[in-house]
């Protein structure tokens, strides 16, 4: 695995997940890193900058531009690869399966040659130093870059990869992942393991604002991104990407919920 250290970052430290292809979402949060007076390079993000949404190519573009510090996800990965699939992971036949296909197809067809091979160099953790804590920056899990790790997973699994990130790269304080798509933080032992969410896609709970994480004095707040829904829904309409994340955009509820834990699908949440 390669791993870059970016030494000691002062001020500010900006996180995102999952731009996702979704470029009005991504120009909202480079747009909230400048309103918060974060410093060029204490930008970073989890990876998936490509995936279900419309501009792939352009969003590439507009992360490049910014100066963007990217950990690569299992799409970027696999389009370096010139791979015929995301590389989630996901079972054959399932709806997350079939849904897959017809963006990870779209984002094959946009992602050029040169945006390939940026991918190809990105580094598979990112470490650096921030008031007096090491932090950590993966995209799903160590084990495994495609690995989902959720908020009700059970201990054993951040157990698992926190030992596995310690073994690649020494003692951390903080881990920062991305992939599963849904911000959190929780506490394993001596180390704060923080999702960053994922900007380009809501969190399966009705709202349409997505997710990022600022980190300030050592600390990570979660926070909330609006940003220009209809003009990321209009432009996946106009590529025909209408298999269901399109209306997901809107309604702030995936298409599928075959990756989620049983306690965080929509019918356990109701009854709860």
């Amino acid at each position: 695995m390669q791993h870059q250290d970016w030494g000691e970052l002062a001020g500010p430290v900006l996180l995102f997940g999952g731009p996702y292809s979704n470029l009005p979402a991504t120009e909202a949060v480079l747009a909230q890193a400048e309103v918060l007076g974060v410093p060029t390079g204490n930008v970073i993000c989890t990876g998936d900058v490509v995936a279900y949404c419309a501009q792939p190519a352009e969003t590439v573009a507009a992360v490049r531009a910014a100066q963007v510090v990217v950990v690569a996800g299992n799409c970027e990965q696999q389009l370096a690869a010139n791979a015929l699939d995301c590389g989630c992971g996901f079972e054959a036949g399932t709806a997350c399966d079939l849904l897959s296909a017809g963006w990870y197809a779209h984002a094959n067809a946009e992602v050029g040659d040169e945006a390939r091979r940026w991918m190809a160099g990105l580094p598979d953790v990112v470490t650096f130093q921030h008031a007096g804590k090491r932090v950590a920056v993966i995209h799903g899990g160590v084990t495994d870059v495609a690995r989902f790790v959720f908020s009700v997973s059970p201990e054993a699994v951040f157990v698992e990869e926190i030992a596995a990130l310690k073994a690649l790269v020494g003692p951390v304080d903080v881990v920062i992942a991305g992939h599963s798509g849904m911000a959190f933080a929780r506490q394993v032992g001596d180390v704060t393991w923080v999702n960053a969410g994922a900007v380009g896609m809501p969190e399966h709970d009705g709202r349409q604002e997505t997710r990022f994480v600022i980190l300030r004095d050592g600390k990570a707040e979660i926070r909330e991104l609006a940003y220009d829904v209809q003009a990321a829904f209009a432009a996946m309409q106009a590529v025909g990407l209408r298999q269901g994340y399109d209306r997901a955009l809107l309604s702030g509820y995936w298409p599928s919920e075959d990756v989620l834990p049983q306690e965080l699908r929509l019918g356990s949440l109701a009854n709860g």
